[in-house]
């Protein structure tokens, strides 16, 4: 008897268990949420959603919140009010026992009583918990760079650009202001690219409102280890970005690495050395290390082995996608030879939000007794953003640069945001931007909101009689 059957005869719902609220995670459980409606209702069915945050986060808006393009809440779409008939779990799956479907779940709640981490059972496993940051072993790395994975690390490194202007402004020692007014961004990808033109951008405009720091003062560098920069718009765009970024004053320095960032002093395998006090670190992401814990099969390069149907290879009852998933892309040629391996599908959020969808409906095909079908989508191209009004496109072959490239960046990111209400608000403070100056106002004290309070209370920062 299967671990569904047993547990649906004795009246127990069959849970789904979703790791991770991203991309996959929340799209799987929306569709699952749509196609499993009645079942859910009566209590046949469970899709409990274990993510450590309570929302996903749209990771292509980043950028724009970084530049201040897009209020940071609307660049989250909260778990609890778009999956209503799921239960939201917000913890981190620390281990799981697939062949006694457990999962070790720990929560604020374990943490603060002591209890160790929560035994949660299931009956299908969907495990989606994305990637993490791939940082490599450069000495000063850990210690003084700055990732860009999270809405929290895009608002930080905001505020952190901005501070940097205004340490430039005020200090009198040219070693102090150099180091503020050099930005390095490493990795030539999606983020490292639109990460270091919105935000070079942002601060080219802020610097009018500094009497004493000018746009030339500032040094942009984009340090990339291959020979282009986002390859996934094609080499011809590619090499226009690079254009179009050296045209603005930004050194991009291709075949380059980072050797080390000590002292905050930035040398690279060209032998330049840059004392920087802003690092950005975007080569690349790494499967999220749930995965290795999971003990199910995996390909050399970490990512779970998956057949076209979104099942873990040789494993019942498991599931994924996105990131996390090496599913073989059936639209691109066959093999020259039997013993090759099939093309993959690229990991990203193009292919990660149509799978969910194919996951979704195969697990209630599943739980209903039908067939699976197997994913297949024909790569239709990638848009990316070089800056307000700048960009670059390749879609279904055919090249965009410039406004029209960067009108259809906005457009594709707008249509796929989750949620008529998040695209609205979007859509209003792209209007409200184009028609209002830019919000050049650093809130760094938001990272240490008690930090004030602590003063006052501890030290008597103001001075007030005793």
């Amino acid at each position: 008897m299967s671990h569904v059957a047993r547990r649906t005869s004795v009246k127990e719902p069959a849970r789904i268990l979703v790791v991770g609220g991203g991309y996959v995670g929340m799209y799987t459980a929306l569709r699952l949420q749509r196609k499993l409606k009645q079942e859910l209702r009566r209590s046949a069915v469970e899709v409990v959603v274990v993510d450590p945050d309570p929302y996903m986060t749209y990771q292509p808006f980043l950028p724009e919140a970084a530049a201040g393009s897009i209020s940071p809440r609307h660049v989250v779409v909260p778990l609890r009010r778009v999956l209503p008939l799921c239960k939201v779990v917000v913890g981190e799956v620390t281990a799981l026992d697939h062949t006694a479907r457990t999962a070790t779940v720990t929560t604020p709640a374990t943490e603060e009583d002591g209890t160790g981490g929560l035994q949660l059972p299931y009956d299908e496993l969907v495990l989606a918990p994305g990637s993490v940051s791939r940082a490599l072993p450069v000495p000063g790395l850990a210690e003084g760079g700055i990732g860009f994975k999270t809405v929290e690390e895009a608002i930080g490194l905001r505020n952190h650009v901005l501070e940097q202007l205004d340490i430039a402004s005020s200090t009198r020692d040219p070693a102090i202001r150099d180091a503020a007014l050099t930005f390095v961004f490493v990795g030539g990808g999606y983020a490292g690219v639109e990460a270091l033109a919105e935000l070079e951008d942002m601060a080219r405009y802020a610097a009018r409102y500094y009497h004493n720091v000018e746009p030339g003062d500032m040094k942009w560098i984009l340090v990339e280890a291959t020979g282009r920069i986002l390859p996934e718009v094609g080499t011809a765009m590619g090499q226009y970005a690079v254009r179009e970024l050296r045209a603005r004053n930004i050194d991009v320095r291709l075949e380059t690495r980072l050797e080390s960032y000590e002292a905050r002093i930035a040398v690279l395998s060209d032998g330049s050395r840059f004392p920087a006090r802003t690092l950005v670190w975007t080569a690349g992401v790494k499967p999220h290390p749930v995965i290795a814990a999971s003990g199910l099969p995996r390909t050399g390069r970490g990512r779970l082995k998956c057949t076209a149907a979104l099942r873990v290879e040789g494993v019942e009852h498991a599931w994924s996608a996105g990131d996390a998933a090496a599913v073989p892309d059936l639209t691109a040629e066959r093999p020259a030879t039997p013993d090759e391996p099939r093309r993959e599908c690229a990991p990203n959020a193009q292919h990660a939000v149509r799978q969910a969808r194919v996951l979704a409906e195969n697990i209630a095909a599943v739980l209903r007794g039908g067939p699976v079908v197997d994913y297949a989508h024909k790569y239709a191209g990638s848009v990316a953003s070089l800056g307000l009004h700048k960009g670059v496109a390749h879609v279904y072959g055919r090249r965009l640069k410039g406004y029209p490239a960067w009108f259809m960046h906005r457009v594709y990111h707008l249509s796929r945001v989750p949620t008529f209400n998040r695209k609205a608000r979007v859509l209003a403070e792209w209007t409200l931007a184009g028609l209002f100056k830019r919000e050049i106002v650093s809130l760094g004290s938001l990272e240490h909101p008690r930090a004030e309070f602590e003063l006052a209370a501890g030290t008597g920062r103001h001075n007030e009689p005793s």
